[in-house]
C-alpha cells in the first residue's frame, strides 16, 4: 500500500470511529463506510425471530474455502473462516482460508503467495464512490462526482445511474483483479441510495447498478460479494455469490442476511465494537463467518 493511500485510510478510519462514538450509535448507521444509511427491522443480535426456527446451513471445515460451480467461478462455502485486511502490508501467515484485500494496493505476487498457501483471495474495490488517490481517478468525469462521503477523506459519491459510463470503468477495475489472479471481488458502497450522495438515487437505480457489478464480475470468471445493502438482499441474493457485512449484530439486523444462508452462500461478517461473546453464538447459529476487527482493518482479528 502506498504511503498516501495508507495515510488517507487511517485518517478516514479515525474520523469514522469518532463519528460513531459521538453518535452513540443512535443514528443506526452501522457500516464503516456510508454511515448515514437508514436502518430498520431491529431484531436481537444475530438471532432469528422467535416465530421461526433458524436454518441449519451446510458448514464446511475451516480449511476448505469452496470449489467452482458449473459456470467456472469460485463458489465459497458457508462457514468458511476469513481475513479482511485493507491497511498495511498483507500478513500472509494468518490462518484463514479466505483473504479479502485491496485490489489496487496489492500485486499479483501477493495473490500468488496466498494461493501457494491454499487461500482464496477477494479483490476489494470501491464501486460506489470516487477516491482521489486511486490510480484511475482521472478516468472518472467530473459529472459523475457527487457529495463527499462523510468521514472518508478524498471520496465522493458516484452517480450510479450512469451505467453507460460506470460499466466500462468498473469493468477495467475487475480486469485488474482478474489479471492479478484474484478469485473474487468485493465492490464497496453498494447502498448509495440510502445515503446523501448529492443525486436523487432510487432503489431501482441501486438494483440496476449492483446487478451490473455482479455481471461484470461473472463475465470475468470472478465470484462477487454483496456489501451490506441489507434492504435489497431478497432481490439480489440470486445475483451474488456471498455477502460481506459490517456490524449486523450491533445494529440487530443479522436476520436480514438469512437469504444468503438459505441459498447455501456464505456471509463474511465483522463487528468492530461488540465483544465476541455478544455475537459469535448468534451468528454461528445463522451459519455466518464472523470475526471482530479494528475499524482500520489492519491484520489484527479475533475470529469466532
Amino acid at each position: 500500500m502506498t504511503a498516501q493511500a495508507r495515510t488517507r485510510r487511517r485518517l478516514a478510519a479515525l474520523t469514522a470511529a469518532g463519528l460513531l462514538a459521538l453518535a452513540g450509535c443512535s443514528s443506526g448507521g452501522g457500516s464503516a463506510k456510508g454511515g448515514s444509511e437508514t436502518r430498520t427491522d431491529r431484531t436481537a443480535p444475530g438471532t432469528p425471530p422467535s416465530s421461526s426456527a433458524a436454518p441449519t446451513p451446510g458448514r464446511s471445515p475451516q480449511g476448505t474455502p469452496g470449489g467452482s460451480g458449473a459456470d467456472g467461478h469460485w463458489r465459497p462455502r458457508p462457514g468458511t473462516a476469513w481475513q479482511w485486511q485493507l491497511d498495511g502490508a498483507v500478513d500472509t501467515s494468518v490462518d484463514a482460508p479466505v483473504y479479502d484485500i485491496d485490489g489496487f494496493e496489492n500485486d499479483a505476487r501477493t495473490v500468488a503467495r496466498l494461493h501457494d498457501r491454499g487461500r482464496k483471495v477477494i479483490c476489494y474495490i470501491n464501486a460506489g464512490a470516487w477516491e482521489d488517490f486511486r490510480d484511475d481517478h482521472d478516468a472518472f468525469p467530473e459529472s459523475l462526482l457527487g457529495a463527499k462521503n462523510k468521514g472518508w477523506k478524498g471520496e465522493k459519491w458516484l452517480d450510479i445511474r450512469r451505467l453507460d459510463v460506470l460499466a466500462p470503468l468498473m469493468g477495467k477495475r475487475m480486469d485488474m483483479c482478474r489479471e492479478k489472479g484474484f478469485d473474487a471481488v468485493e465492490p464497496d458502497l453498494t447502498e448509495g441510495f440510502r445515503n446523501n450522495t448529492g443525486f436523487p438515487l432510487t432503489a431501482a437505480d441501486q438494483l440496476a447498478f449492483n446487478r451490473m457489478l455482479a455481471r461484470q464480475a461473472h463475465e470475468r470468471g470472478l465470484a462477487v460479494g454483496l456489501k451490506n445493502d441489507l434492504e435489497q438482499v431478497p432481490q439480489l441474493v440470486g445475483d451474488f455469490d456471498f455477502a460481506v457485512n459490517e456490524q449486523c449484530a450491533q445494529f440487530k439486523e443479522c436476520d436480514r442476511l438469512r437469504p444468503f444462508a438459505e441459498h447455501g452462500k456464505p456471509v463474511f461478517h465483522v463487528e468492530y465494537e461488540l465483544p465476541k461473546e455478544d455475537f459469535c453464538a448468534g451468528t454461528r447459529q445463522l451459519g455466518f463467518s464472523s470475526m471482530r476487527k479494528k475499524l482500520g482493518l489492519d491484520a489484527w482479528r479475533e475470529p469466532c
